[in-house]
């Protein structure tokens, strides 16, 4: 009878070959699958089945992980969030900044083309303050008498007039607007060449063309230019343009409002314009026949009373020379009774006594009508 052990303590090979084996197994698969990648189906398989696995046991992490985030504080976040704001609303500011000083740089260099373009002095300044008088259409500027502005200079925009130098301080100076009710500029059409006076309106929202006949050709949409005539602004500069004609029958002037071409209360700089008046003056008025014919009848009434005031001191004097002629007779007759004797030498001496009282009445007489010859106001 063969013996043979139990089948559980069977044994195989030895330990030491199958440690060979897989040795040799293991380092097999790892050549192949370096070379050519024979196990790379196995391992996407192996992956895919493996997946929930994997995702299983990361549940505790993920949960940890979402603690962790919901533990910042909103004290951070507060603070983040007003970080935030003020970067927001500094960048707001600049973007606002930008687009005054964009605005701001196209105004000054249309200012400066129309500087360039002038043929008169312009001096740049800028609007400080309105005036306190609400009722007024005046604005302050910080250019004055030391900078060299003038009353009555002319203000303008690069779109066109908005007012006039009325009052010169030594740093500033007070400008009336264009729609001030007490402002007059002397315009024309540009498209007639009518010319007029443009004033502006109490409640300081356009302008009134004053002055214009209904039988004038004037339009809506006609353009208004500074006419020169009054040799204080320049002409040819844009003052308005008409919106609205009015024309009445029972009236001799049409009713023609504008409004101002340039933005009179949106201006911030402006040019003060130095107009020298190369006007000549004004001649002479020339009197009319009436003041001709009074001059006239003035100067013969003089005549005359000069000729009746010489005339009276003549007839005084001949009244003088005969009472002093008669005072000589009477003496010479009281001498003559005194001396009977001597008749023919008291007459003899009388003669020549009476002929020089003669002369010497003479001269009395033309010296007492001397400085009486004419009346005041009387021509010699």
């Amino acid at each position: 009878m063969e013996y043979s052990p139990p089948p559980l303590f069977k044994q195989g090979p030895s330990a030491l070959a199958r440690l060979v084996f897989f040795v040799v197994l293991a380092l097999a698969l790892l050549i192949s699958d370096a070379r050519f990648q024979t196990l790379e189906i196995v391992r996407g398989v192996l992956g895919a089945g493996l997946y929930p696995l994997q995702r299983a046991a990361l549940v505790p992490r993920d949960i940890f992980m979402g603690a962790a985030d919901l533990a910042v504080t909103s004290a951070t976040l507060r603070n983040e969030n007003d970080k935030l704001r003020t970067r927001d609303l500094q960048m707001s500011q600049q973007a606002n900044t930008a687009a005054s000083l964009a605005a701001e740089n196209t105004h000054l260099r249309a200012l400066l083309q129309l500087s360039q373009h002038l043929t008169t002095q312009s001096l740049p300044a800028e609007i400080q303050y309105d005036t306190r008088d609400p009722f007024t259409q005046k604005v302050v500027i910080g250019r004055g008498a030391q900078q060299g502005i003038q009353n009555g200079s002319p203000v303008v925009t690069e779109d066109g007039v908005i007012g006039q130098v009325t009052r010169v301080f030594p740093l500033q100076a007070e400008v009336t607007l264009l729609t001030d009710k007490d402002q007059a500029v002397p315009v024309e059409i540009l498209r007639t060449g009518l010319r007029s006076v443009i004033y502006g309106t109490p409640k300081g929202d356009s302008l009134d063309l004053r002055f214009v006949p209904i039988s004038a050709d004037v339009q809506t949409g006609d353009e208004l230019v500074t006419s020169g005539l009054d040799g204080v602004y320049p002409p040819g500069l844009p003052v308005a343009k008409v919106v609205r004609v009015d024309k009445q029958a029972d009236t001799a002037f049409a009713r023609v409002i504008c409004q101002p071409v340039a933005a009179v209360r949106g201006a911030r700089q402006l040019l003060v314009l130095h107009v020298v008046n190369d006007v000549p003056p004004r001649p002479a008025d020339e009197p009319d026949a009436a003041t001709v014919a009074k001059d006239a009848k003035s100067k013969k009434g003089g005549k005359a009373d000069a000729k009746g005031a010489a005339d009276k001191n003549a007839a005084k004097a001949g009244d003088r020379n005969a009472a002093d002629k008669t005072a000589a007779d009477k003496s010479a007759a009281k001498s003559a009774e005194k001396a009977p004797a001597k008749p023919a030498a008291t007459d003899k001496k009388a003669a020549p006594e009476k002929k020089a009282g003669k002369q010497a009445d003479k001269p009395a007489a033309a010296k007492n009508a001397k400085p009486q010859q004419a009346a005041p106001g009387a021509q010699p």
